[in-house]
């Protein structure tokens, strides 16, 4: 096989109020598959199941999906309340050891929604539970009931890159329009958590990993949506893979040498 293999979050599902099962959103995994090119592999929020050395050998890169549930607030520091969840420990025990992991190794990590919050929240940083609540702050969240895909991925805000930062050389421009459908978002960086944008409201947006030797971004919107037709997606998901092939071609270049 020559193409890198790229693992995906799973979220915990309780189909039937009766069975437990691991899964994650096809959209995530088609972009993976057919943008960045790369075959997908659903990571189980088990921590369990596999080490994260074992996670870190297999794998070339590492999508974080969004999910309903949010990280929990033990991992920076608060007590946990009713506006911090719902949880998935599970995902946590994975996720957050893994993606510092992957960035050691010089491998891509892609943070989305959920992703972009454990990306800092891995790193010493902190969330805010209900950024709507804070003053001045737009309402994030996706419309309430709404159950067209059209309306709750619509493009709902401008997003203001950094100038001169990663999303900037990257895409050619200095700012976006995004959707939206968060709860959470990030509060203080942590330690080598460079802020890349803001939404109109101030509300932290995009992030890179100071010092990583691949890619290493994060996005608070959903740019698995549409990833093959929207220009930003694209560029994201292409970028990604490219830095998981090359990770590839490292690991089995080193194998040939062994």
């Amino acid at each position: 096989m020559n193409r890198p293999v790229v693992g995906v979050s799973a979220n915990a599902h309780l189909i039937e109020e009766s069975y437990r099962v691991q899964g994650s959103g096809e959209r995530t995994i088609e972009a993976v598959a057919a943008v960045a090119d790369a075959v997908p592999m659903i990571l189980p929020g088990l921590p369990g199941m596999a080490s994260t050395g074992e996670l870190v050998d297999l794998l070339d890169g590492l999508v974080l999906t969004g999910a309903r549930p949010n990280v929990h607030p033990e991992f920076y520091g608060e007590a946990e309340t009713e506006a911090h969840g719902p949880f998935d420990r599970g995902r946590d025990g994975v996720t957050l050891p893994l993606l510092r992991a992957m960035i050691e190794a010089g491998k891509p990590v892609f943070g989305i929604c959920r992703g972009i919050q454990e990306m800092n929240v891995a790193f010493g940083g902190t969330l805010h539970p209900e950024i709507r609540d804070l003053p001045g702050r737009m309402n994030h969240r996706m419309p309430k009931g709404e159950k067209d895909h059209g309306v709750i991925f619509a493009k709902r805000h401008l997003v203001r890159f950094r100038e001169g930062g990663a999303f900037h050389r990257l895409l050619g421009a200095t700012e976006t329009v995004t959707n939206s459908l968060h709860g959470q978002a990030v509060w203080t960086a942590g330690r080598r958590v460079l802020v890349e944008g803001h939404a109109e409201d101030g509300t932290v947006e995009a992030i890179a990993i100071e010092g990583a030797q691949a890619f290493a971004l994060g996005v608070q919107w959903h740019a698995e949506y549409d990833a093959a037709a929207d220009p930003v997606s694209r560029v994201l998901f292409e970028a990604f893979g490219a830095d998981a092939r090359k990770a590839r071609a490292a690991r089995r270049g080193r194998r040939g040498a062994a």
